[in-house]
């Protein structure tokens, strides 16, 4: 009976290995090699790379680890962008205690190539392209050389950073390496088509698809949670797009001169207010804007109206600089935010210059505080008694009139002016003509 014990072991194996496993409806480990069960969270990464995208990324993965994901796939398709964000974006990647997957769609060149190397895989679509990463200021030229080798740095650290050839992280920064097998040669930067990603180790895989992405990584039957961008964090990107900043500052600066020389509150102030509006809506949806800066605002703009009642301007200037100030702590970079707001006060100033010679001061806000009322005497003000009773007197100068002097009439001494002329003493004179206090003579 000892001896019959391990062949009824083996039937009973061979049963449920040719009989049963078969018509089960998954295996635990085809399941596990499947992903089944598990969650895995799709994040796009378009556009330009900038504080925007910076913030939806950092929403997104927090939703991920909160409920905990299994992986993150990053969609990739971007032309670059700012180099401080994709620096941010970089940190909160390696920081990441899940697996992470970039998937380039179409194009991961300048920071997006970067952010790709930030992550532990890398899948492209046949068309897609990485690298092209040099460096270069928002005028077009390149950066300085203290900028570059940062730069270089960094693309190096990442691909290092994931077992990948820093040689070719750093051709793609730097034109000066000669790579001609991977047409880039010296004064090119390398940009990786597929083929050449897979051959140094940079990508994966090759695949058409998601689907294939998630199968080739184990994961087809994972569940998938597509995320998108908020409709406030669409706008936000757009608010605080480099280009767009200075625009609306600009269009806030104009509009409120525009107001101040028109009679009541209308389209102007309205539109000023609106961009002033937009531009903190946008940098505080984008995390860049804290209260510290809204109430700083708000306390600059009291100040400004207390100017109108407090003389001496020093309220108004420091209505203006908390003004300044509360734009310059909303901003990501503070140089491009000190760019835009000279280029919004060189557009107020130009406003206020045209806006001064065609309107003038007697329209608008300055009507209720610019004194219009004039003591003329033609509106019957006069400084002192006109003496209109003299003028026909006739009497001799006691001075000479050069042209002003004094003169005698009916006993009465008094200091006259002539009509131009000189006259010299004990001349006969007559007035002609009484202004206030000025008197006129002519000589006879």
């Amino acid at each position: 009976m000892v001896r019959k014990k391990p062949i009824i072991y083996i039937v009973i194996a061979l049963l449920v290995t040719f009989f049963i496993l078969p018509f089960l409806p998954e295996s635990s480990i085809e399941a596990k090699e499947n992903g089944e069960g598990k969650l895995v969270y799709v994040i796009p990464v378009k556009k330009e790379v900038e504080r925007g995208l910076e913030a939806f990324l950092k929403r997104t993965t927090k939703e991920a680890i909160e409920e905990n994901a299994d992986h993150i796939v990053f969609e990739i398709d971007t032309p670059g962008g700012r180099v401080d964000s994709a620096g941010q974006i970089a940190n909160l990647l390696q920081d990441l205690k899940i697996p992470t997957t970039s998937f380039i769609v179409n194009e991961a060149l300048s920071a997006g190539s970067y952010i790709a190397l930030n992550t532990d895989t890398i899948y492209m679509k046949p068309h897609a392209t990485m690298g092209a990463s040099g460096v270069i200021n928002q005028d077009g030229t390149a950066a300085d050389k203290k900028a570059q080798s940062a730069w270089l740095a960094a693309m190096k650290s990442a691909a290092e950073s994931k077992d990948r050839d820093p040689l070719y992280a750093a051709a793609m920064a730097d034109s000066s390496i000669d790579l001609p097998e991977y047409n880039a040669g010296k004064g090119e930067f390398l940009t990786l088509d597929p083929k050449s990603a897979l051959e140094v180790d940079y990508a994966e895989g090759i695949v058409n698809h998601r689907t294939k992405l998630l199968h080739d990584i184990g994961l087809e039957n994972a569940k998938i949670v597509e995320t998108e961008p908020t409709f406030a964090e669409e706008i936000a990107r757009f608010l605080t797009n480099p280009v767009v900043v200075p625009i609306l500052l600009s269009v806030a600066s104009l509009g409120l001169i525009v107001e101040l020389y028109s009679p009541g509150f209308g389209v102007p102030g309205t539109m000023g207010l609106l961009a002033l509006i937009l531009f903190f809506y946008g940098h505080i949806i984008a995390g860049l804007a804290g209260m510290e800066a809204i109430i700083l605002l708000v306390l600059g703009i009291v100040l400004i109206i207390a100017e109108f009642f407090v003389p001496g301007g020093i309220m108004g200037l420091l209505g203006i600089g908390s003004i300044i100030g509360s734009l310059l702590m909303s901003g990501y970079d503070l140089k491009h935010m000190s760019l835009s707001i000279s280029i919004a006060f060189v557009v107020a100033v130009i406003a206020s210059i045209i806006l001064f010679k065609w309107v003038g001061m007697e329209k608008g806000f300055f009507r209720h505080i610019i004194l219009k009322d004039r003591t003329t005497t033609d509106l019957g003000y006069v400084s002192s008694d006109n003496r209109t009773e003299l003028v026909g007197l006739e009497g001799l100068t006691s001075t000479p009139l050069r042209p002003s002097g004094t003169a005698v009439f009916n006993d009465e001494r008094i200091d006259v002016v002539s009509e131009g002329s000189f006259i010299d003493k004990n001349k006969s004179v007559k007035i002609i003509k009484v202004e206030g206090m000025r008197v006129v003579v002519r000589e006879l």
